[in-house]
């Protein structure tokens, strides 16, 4: 195979900013044939380009999307563990691009091998953000959110505001909806509120946002991108060349340094949020009410009010507080009213397995939030409840669980351990809460013919179910906040919440069966 320059690669990929740009006969080739993956290359066939797909999986659904995407253009779709060891040729020659699907680490044999002969590599997010002015149609103006908890939250919010509004708006890319259907839209929209993952922040190279935020930042993913420091460099990429307003932490100096650091466009403001007293040019709370005091006239001396912290919802957690106050500061630098914020928080729905309230029975109050995937997550939902019993655990990610668990001992009365890799948490509760009662799924079935961390998923939250209401009193929570993925036992966060919301409402009604039966 013929190696290609960086800077050949380069010159020809320079003036792709836009969708009506010459992407005739480029040579791409699309790593992965997931959501984004599929999209990626369909938009790019409709582009014009040259396109061979791979992806590591030769599954019954990959093969029928293989055969949908054939059907479009693609030159070929390569399945299967050895497609993914090298680089294919496309038309018989070096690929000029890579698009990697967002799971795909920069340590893949393709991915270190493109990188290594000088092939630029972008992600589906850097693709939809060249193409996204087209000719006949509205251009979007972004607002970007990443985080490492309370993106998809903030995200809902901020897209309630604008269609609060009036605005044309949708929320897109890592939230669920592949940012490239988004830009196809064929009426366009006004506002696209864009969740992104690190992966994604770490695969793009030229977005430049109205408005962005980094909501905090936690250990998380270090499994994928080598280190902590390399995690924390992705998502500060979310500021470079933001226009308007970089939104900060103001709780987390970490944010606010990625601010100071960042390549911005010139008159672009650093606006900080804050679940307590905003200082001048902030975000903030003053007696129950979200104010703004940093897009106003008069934010020296005054605040604008927004909405009461007990419009959103029944159960409100400081960290729910701080990402409608990152949503409003999104929305207030695109100028949106502040009676927009309001309505947009009245009629936002939060989605499910966040801080779900399931049952109150008993007097005491059962909580999903199997969307706290990481102990940083997992700490936000712990610090708003006072007496706990945890059901935790499942895949760590490669992550510490001390601090976690230090900071929440006075307030754990009881931990229910599942999922397979809970070894390191079960160590951290000994170590930091030795007087707190830990029942295992491991322990309690050693010798019944399940492996360590083994079991039906819904088997096993049924049993963890039961075990916590024997454990739970009167003025107790119990929360499921498992501080890890779910793929052990479950096929998603979804999946586990489901079977926890499940298992309660059988409990609640009395249908449910005893731990010992289980």
């Amino acid at each position: 195979m013929t190696d290609i320059s960086e800077s050949d690669a380069a010159g020809r990929l320079a003036g792709l900013t836009s969708w009506d740009a010459d992407w005739r006969g480029l040579r791409v080739v699309v790593a992965g044939i997931g959501a984004s993956g599929f999209s990626a290359a369909d938009t790019l066939v409709e582009l014009g380009a040259a396109v061979v797909v791979v992806d590591g999986s030769d599954s019954e659904d990959n093969r029928a999307k293989a055969d949908t995407l054939r059907i479009v253009g693609v030159r070929e779709v390569l399945l299967g563990a050895d497609s993914t060891t090298g680089i294919p040729l496309v038309d018989g020659q070096a690929p000029e691009l890579i698009i990697a699907s967002p799971g795909w680490s920069p340590a893949q044999p393709l991915l270190a091998a493109a990188a290594g002969a000088g092939i630029p590599i972008w992600g589906d997010v850097e693709l939809a953000w060249r193409v996204r002015i087209r000719e006949g149609r509205p251009t979007a103006e972004w607002l970007t959110i990443t985080g490492t908890n309370g993106k998809t939250t903030t995200v809902g919010l901020t897209e309630s505001m604008l269609l609060a509004a009036g605005k044309r708006a949708v929320a897109a890319g890592n939230v669920g909806t592949p940012i490239l259907d988004v830009i196809r839209d064929p009426q366009g929209f006004d506002f696209l509120a864009v969740e992104l993952s690190s992966f994604q922040l770490h695969w793009s190279e030229s977005i430049s946002a109205l408005a962005s935020v980094c909501l905090n930042i936690a250990e998380d993913h270090v499994d994928w991108h080598g280190s902590y420091e390399a995690y924390a460099a992705a998502k500060a990429k979310i500021y470079d060349r933001t226009r308007v307003a970089c939104i900060y932490n103001a709780e987390q100096h970490e944010t606010e340094v990625m601010v100071e650091e960042a390549d911005v466009i010139e008159g672009c403001r650093a606006v900080g949020f804050t679940t307590g007293t905003p200082a001048v040019s902030m975000m903030g709370v003053v007696e129950d009410l979200l104010v703004d005091r940093a897009f106003i006239e008069q934010r020296r001396d005054s605040a604008a009010e927004l909405a009461s912290v007990r419009e959103l919802g029944d159960v409100v957690p400081r960290h729910l507080v701080a990402n409608a106050l990152a949503a409003a500061a999104l929305v207030r630098a695109a100028g949106i009213s502040p009676a927009a914020v309001r309505e947009g928080i009245r009629t936002y729905a939060p989605g499910a397995h966040r801080i779900e309230a399931i049952a109150s029975a008993g007097g005491v109050l059962w909580i999903n939030d199997s969307k706290a995937t990481n102990p940083h997550a997992a700490s936000a939902s712990l610090a708003a409840f006072t007496s706990v019993v945890w059901i935790a655990g499942g895949l760590s990610k490669g992550v510490a669980y001390d601090d976690l668990v230090r900071t929440h001992a006075a307030r754990l009365r009881a931990v229910v351990l599942i999922g397979a890799g809970s070894t390191a948490l079960q160590e951290a509760l000994h170590r930091h809460a030795p007087d707190v009662p830990i029942i295992s799924w491991h322990t309690s079935h050693t010798g019944n013919g399940h492996p360590e961390g083994g079991g039906e998923g819904p088997q096993v939250m049924e049993w963890a179910v039961s075990e916590a209401a024997r454990l739970a009193g009167e003025g107790d929570t119990v929360l499921l906040a498992p501080a890890a993925a779910s793929m052990d036992q479950f096929s998603s966060y979804a999946h586990r919440g489901d079977a926890f919301a499940t298992a309660v409402r059988a409990l609640v009604e009395g249908q449910a069966p005893t731990a010992k039966e289980l």
